[in-house]
C-alpha cells in the first residue's frame, strides 16, 4: 500500500507531537511541585512545542515539495523527448536538412534568453520552437516535399498549417501556452504574413523571435527546392527584410550576437 505525502506528512506530525506531550507531561510532574511555575513551564513548554514542530513542518514541506518539483521536472523531460522524437520523424518526413527543428529551437532559446525570457515564458518558446511545423503532419506530401514552385492552390493549403498546429497544440494541456510560435511564425512585421496579417509588436514576441531564426535557417540549409546560400548573403538578406518581414531589433541582436548563436545550431 502506498502512502500519500499528505497523509505521511499528517501521520509524522501527528505521532511526534502525541510522544512529545505524553514525555514532557510526565518530565514536568516529576519535577515541578509548584502549581504558578508548573503552568508558566507548560506555557513555556507549549511554545517551544510550536516553534519545533513549525520547524519540522517547514522541512518535511519543503522535501515534498523539491520531490515532486523533481517529479515534474521528470515527467517534462521525458515529454520533450517524445517530441522530439515525433519531430525528427516529422522532419524526414519533410525531407529537412539535419535536425531542422531541434536547432532552430536551440538558437530561438539562445535569442530569447538575450531578450531577456525566462522560467514558463521560456519554457513554452522551447516547446513552441520545437513544434513549429506540427500543423505540417496534415498536409499531404505532394505539396510538402514538391521539387520546385506551388501553384496558387498548393500555398493555400500549405497556408493552413499554423491553424492547424494550433488547433492540435490546443488539445494538450502542456501545449496550450506554447501556441504563439506555431500559429503566428508566418506572421510579418509589416502586416502581410498570415493567418491573421498581424503587424509589428500585435505579433507575439515568441514568434517574432522565432520568425528570425527560422528564415537564417531556412536561407543557409539545402531544401528540395533551392539549395543552401552562402552566409555573407544569408546576413544581406536579413538585413534587407528587417522592418519589413521582420523585427528590426530582433534582427539587429541576432546579428550582433551572431558567432554565439551560430554555435548553438
Amino acid at each position: 500500500m502506498t502512502i500519500s505525502p499528505q497523509l505521511r506528512t499528517t501521520i509524522t506530525y501527528v505521532v511526534i507531537s502525541a510522544i512529545w506531550i505524553w514525555l514532557s507531561d510526565l518530565v514536568l510532574d516529576a519535577l515541578v511541585h509548584n502549581p504558578r511555575h508548573l503552568t508558566s513551564l507548560q506555557s513555556a513548554k507549549g511554545w517551544l512545542f510550536v516553534l519545533a514542530t513549525g520547524v519540522m513542518l517547514y522541512g518535511m514541506i519543503g522535501h515534498t515539495v523539491h520531490r515532486m518539483s523533481a517529479v515534474n521536472r521528470k515527467l517534462l523531460e521525458g515529454n520533450e523527448q517524445s517530441l522530439r522524437v515525433l519531430v525528427s520523424a516529422m522532419d524526414a518526413r519533410h525531407k529537412e536538412t539535419g535536425d531542422h527543428s531541434s536547432r532552430v529551437m536551440r538558437v530561438t532559446e539562445g535569442m530569447a534568453r538575450l531578450v531577456g525570457l525566462e522560467g514558463k515564458a521560456l519554457r513554452d518558446l522551447r516547446f513552441g520552437a520545437l513544434l513549429h511545423d506540427i500543423g505540417k503532419l496534415a498536409l499531404p506530401d505532394a505539396i510538402l516535399i514538391k521539387p520546385g514552385k506551388l501553384d496558387a492552390d498548393e500555398i493555400a493549403v500549405m497556408r493552413t498549417h499554423p491553424r492547424i498546429g494550433r488547433d492540435m497544440l490546443l488539445q494538450v494541456d502542456f501545449l496550450r501556452d506554447a501556441v504563439d510560435i506555431p500559429y503566428c511564425h508566418h506572421e510579418r512585421w509589416d502586416g502581410e504574413g498570415y493567418p491573421q496579417g498581424l503587424r509589428g509588436e500585435a505579433i507575439p514576441l515568441a514568434a517574432r523571435i522565432f520568425s528570425v531564426v527560422d528564415v537564417w535557417d531556412a536561407l543557409s540549409s539545402a531544401r528540395v527546392y533551392k539549395p543552401a546560400w552562402p552566409e555573407d548573403e544569408v546576413l544581406d538578406h536579413l538585413r534587407s527584410v528587417a522592418g519589413q518581414q521582420l523585427d528590426p531589433q530582433l534582427v539587429e541582436l541576432f546579428l550582433g550576437h551572431y558567432d554565439e548563436l551560430k554555435a548553438l545550431a
